[in-house]
């Protein structure tokens, strides 16, 4: 089979992840009805993306925290307790009825990440209150010397060195020495030194009750979401995660400050650690769109808004290695998410390359002027967005459905739209939220 997949052009790997997201195995819905509900907005979001005209607008979100609030139970609730988790999520799906599935694995685990002994984040209950969401903890958790290790072996730098200092579970694999060294026979039973250890030992221990953890929190998520996707007819429409290479190297292993010290004080090692970790982000996302069945990748751009950095740097540092990034998962028959946080009004004409094909990305944005969007989008490139979350806190259900209205007649009225949030939505009036999302079904009709 990998080697049938292997021998497809881009466009028919593309058509082969459709079928499966259109029609899922092992799925039983409650009713012909409701298979038809989930094959008509999965066709919804696949020719919105395409650039085609669907029956009608897709309306989704990225819901956050949101369900947990109006379920009555808290954030850590829901990553502790999986059937709270199970009834927030239905309570939410079948109260608004988007039209995409929110996804219960976005919430973690939080017995698994304590046994882990995560430190990258603060989490509800811990670290944070139980009703507040989560907080990075940036750091230098990748000195400014360690480039060369990074990019002579990414996965021995995360192994022995990077996961150690963000996971104290992780600790002792510091002691290992290069599993590269097992080469002949005198390395073989050397190798297994570490392993006799008693703190080796012990974190071993540790990491199979996190195993054990792990496993009953994904068979909760996925018995959670199989029963919305089969009861209501809500289809996921995020299929795998990826990141930007430059967000791989400035979120999580040198830190927002010490990241853009190195674009001046080390600038051509930022640049060859970015292209090394190309290839590792398009096998992240392809593995995961193969194991969800959904045929797009997500990827939030966490530093490459008009308020971090120079146009210049952006088409130095950060538009190259996400472009290509971008291309891998398209030759994959991928369509790629992304969501552009914060301000984008300056990179429109940098990101509108020719060398991505039409109909093959899908831009969320946050706080871009949309109308400029659609002049240099239309043909190009699916988008939507810009539906603020402070609008749905603290506006009126009329200020909702006008600025829906609005966004519908100033750019939806061509396909190639789909109307969502600006950002991840932890907080909302109830009634603001039913306002968007019936606006946008009754409004977003193309007749």
């Amino acid at each position: 089979m990998e080697s049938q997949q292997q021998d497809l052009t881009p466009a028919q790997k593309f058509v082969e992840r459709v079928k499966k997201w259109k029609f899922p195995e092992g799925v039983e819905f409650a009713s012909p009805a409701v298979e038809q509900a989930y094959q008509r907005r999965v066709q919804m979001f696949i020719d919105a993306m395409t650039l085609k005209k669907p029956e009608r607008i897709p309306v989704c979100f990225s819901s956050g925290f949101f369900p947990c609030g109006y379920a009555g139970v808290t954030p850590k609730d829901v990553m502790y307790d999986y059937e709270k988790l199970g009834y927030a999520l239905k309570k939410f799906h079948v109260d608004f009825q988007p039209d995409n599935l929110a996804g219960s694995a976005i919430y973690g685990s939080g017995k698994t990440l304590e046994l882990l002994d995560y430190k990258l984040y603060r989490w509800p209950g811990h670290g944070v209150p139980p009703t507040e969401p989560y907080q990075c903890v940036e750091g230098e958790y990748m000195r400014a010397d360690e480039y060369e290790s990074l990019i002579n072996d990414p996965s021995d730098f995360f192994l022995r060195t990077y996961l150690p200092r963000v996971f104290g579970t992780y600790g002792p694999l510091r002691a290992l020495e290069p599993f590269t060294d097992i080469l002949e026979f005198p390395s073989a039973g050397l190798s297994a030194l570490a392993f006799g250890m008693p703190q080796m030992q012990q974190a071993l221990k540790r990491l199979m009750e996190a195993g054990e953890a792990a496993i009953e929190w994904i068979q909760a998520c996925r018995s959670i979401d199989t029963a919305t996707k089969s009861t209501l007819g809500l289809p996921g429409w995020i299929g795998g995660f990826a990141k930007a290479p430059f967000d791989m190297v400035g979120d999580t292993l040198r830190g927002t400050r010490s990241v853009m010290l190195d674009k001046f004080r080390q600038p051509q090692k930022l640049l060859a650690a970015m292209e090394r970790l190309v290839p590792l982000a398009i096998d992240t996302g392809v593995r995961a769109a193969k194991h969800s069945g959904i045929p797009t990748v997500f990827m939030p751009l966490h530093k490459g808004a008009d308020s971090f950095m120079s146009r210049k740097d952006f088409s130095t540092f950060y538009w190259p290695t996400l472009k290509a990034v971008i291309l891998g998962l398209i030759k994959e028959g991928i369509i790629v998410q992304l969501f552009a946080e914060g301000g984008y009004n300056q990179r429109l004409d940098i990101v509108t390359d020719p060398d991505i094909p039409a109909g093959k990305t899908v831009w969320m944005f946050d706080q871009t002027e949309l109308r400029e969007v659609k002049k240099r989008f239309t043909g190009w490139a699916c988008f939507g967005g810009n539906v603020p979350s402070s609008l749905l806190v603290a506006g009126t259900t009329a200020q909702v459905e006008a600025h829906v209205k609005s966004l519908i007649d100033d750019v939806g009225q061509d396909g190639g739209y789909i109307l969502s949030t600006g950002a991840v939505i932890d907080d909302a009036i109830p009634a603001n939220l039913h306002a968007m999302i019936d606006t946008g079904k009754e409004y977003g009709v193309y007749r």
